[in-house]
């Protein structure tokens, strides 16, 4: 799988699966990780040499765990090595960029540590198209993200948040914003952009009725500032 915009029958029938909770990847947004774990250092490896794609998964508590592992939602994105640097201590830097989200068929055994989905794409063909951008209620959207972002003390650059896409902007604020793993799945599973700004706008209207946590991540708030 080596074109950056492959078909829907050019997409691998199994692939790698990174169960990370918490982290959320969107077709066509990318996603920065830092690999130290083995297990996920092979997986790096084996993408690399074999269409450099894998899966983002979350973890879901509420399912028992198995024999490889945590439950898993049904609901994963594929997504394909764009960037990759080695640091000087063995972990790799690289950057996954969404490509098509998938309902989970079945595990298969795990390969070298690390565990092995088979996925169908079917239901979100769509997400290989990432020149439409659906018109959304933007300025309803911002003024939901002011209120928010006053009600949690971020800082933002309004002029940069202004020239983005209806797009990035719906799924840049899916991806930083300090939500639940719950919350994030419900935006990553959202069928279209119109349903994903929807959830979006829900859980920050939601938000107003809480006050911020203590256990919202720094790093969400330094993301949002830039």
């Amino acid at each position: 799988m080596h074109d950056p915009q492959p078909r829907l029958d050019e997409l691998p029938e199994s692939f790698p699966a990174f169960p990370l909770t918490g982290a959320l990847l969107l077709p066509g947004a990318r996603l920065p990780l830092n690999i130290f774990e083995p297990r996920y250092l092979a997986m790096t490896e084996d993408a690399l040499a074999q269409g450099r794609a894998f899966a983002m998964i979350q973890a879901n508590a509420n399912l028992p765990a198995g024999a490889t592992g945590p439950g898993l939602y049904g609901v994963g994105c594929l997504g394909r090595l764009t960037s990759f640097s080695e640091t000087e201590n063995g972990h790799y830097l690289i950057t996954l960029t969404g490509l098509i989200r998938f309902d989970v068929v079945e595990e298969l055994p795990m390969t070298r540590g690390y565990r092995r989905l088979r996925g169908d794409f079917s239901r979100f063909a769509a997400d290989l198209d990432q020149t439409a951008d659906a018109g959304i209620a933007r300025d309803d959207l911002l003024a939901d993200l002011r209120a928010y972002f006053r009600r949690r003390g971020f800082d933002a650059n309004w002029d940069a948040i202004g020239e983005m896409t209806d797009r990035n902007l719906v799924d840049s604020l899916a991806m930083v914003c300090p939500f639940e793993p719950a919350e994030r799945q419900a935006l990553l599973e959202a069928i279209d952009l119109t349903a994903r700004t929807q959830t979006l706008r829900a859980l920050l209207t939601m938000d107003m009725h809480e006050g911020p946590s203590a256990a919202d991540p720094p790093q969400a708030r330094r993301r949002l500032s830039s």
